[in-house]
């Protein structure tokens, strides 16, 4: 089991600055392949999504959402970046950008598993 780590993350022009607590620190990096993750690329870790505070710059934060509306996909106005969203699967998550947070180097955690979001249980008809 990984210890709860508390971190400080921001986009790449510093015009948006969160914290969160990632309870089972990075040991749980990963890429999903859903329609959108996929282009995107970005590996994430989950963070509680009652944890996360943007400490700078909420109003510089653009929203993108689709489908069910279920997950939060949060982009920086200014230069872009994906900071962090609230999860599909469990909307008491949140991803948190690995590029994102603070003395991280993504590239340290090479192979990173991927999750199949593609065939997603919601996506699914009974």
């Amino acid at each position: 089991m990984s210890t709860p780590t508390d971190i400080k993350a921001s986009c790449h022009c510093g015009a948006v600055n969160l914290t969160a607590t990632l309870p089972f620190g990075l040991s749980d990096v990963g890429r999903c392949n859903c329609s959108f993750c996929a282009r995107r690329q970005a590996a994430s870790v989950t963070a509680t999504a009652a944890s996360v505070v943007v400490t700078k710059g909420a109003d510089n934060l653009s929203l993108y959402t689709w489908g069910t509306g279920t997950a939060k996909h949060y982009f920086c106005k200014t230069c872009g970046i994906y900071t962090h969203h609230k999860r599909r699967a469990d909307p008491t998550q949140c991803g948190i950008n690995l590029g994102c947070i603070e003395g991280v180097d993504p590239w340290d955690f090479d192979p990173i598993r991927w999750s199949d979001g593609r065939n997603h249980p919601s996506d699914r008809s009974s």
